[in-house]
């Protein structure tokens, strides 16, 4: 059995390790490239030309960040069987993997909020367009 427990947990060791690489990969990304450009999108425009063109760029951001998000969860799905097994020799490991797991919700939070943040302010300046161009035309009819 103590035979069992520690082929077990050798593969366990092995397939973390696996994973850490996925997650060093998607860590760096997130860290070197995607906080970066959440930043970027923290002031839009005023025009809602310029802010289409925003937009636009977030979409293609969003393509990327969205599938690293997607690899990073997966990865951690594949280490879920971890809880099935209370090593105290995988407790390193573990605490690795909640680190990682609490970057990426956090980045994937942060990528959904401003996904949504830069849906709905294109939403208003639309709406207010509209707004505007009602406004012109009701004043050019009354000038008539």
């Amino acid at each position: 059995m103590l035979s069992n427990k520690r082929i077990q947990e050798l593969e366990l060791v092995m397939e973390f390790e696996k994973v850490e690489e996925c997650f060093k990969e998607v860590s760096s990304w997130i860290e070197n490239v995607g906080r970066k450009r959440l930043k970027e999108t923290v002031n839009l425009d005023d025009s809602l030309e310029m802010l289409l063109q925003a937009q636009k760029q977030f979409k293609e951001f969003d393509l990327v960040a969205s599938e690293y998000c997607k690899r990073g969860q997966e990865a951690l799905k594949k280490m879920n069987q971890w809880e099935d097994f209370s090593f105290v020799d995988v407790h390193s490991y573990r605490v690795k993997l909640q680190t990682y797991g609490d970057q990426l919700e956090e980045f994937c939070t942060q990528l959904d909020e401003t996904r949504h943040r830069v849906c709905e302010t294109v939403r208003l300046y639309e709406f207010f367009d509209k707004v505007r161009q009602g406004v012109c035309c009701t004043e050019e009819g009354v000038k008539s």
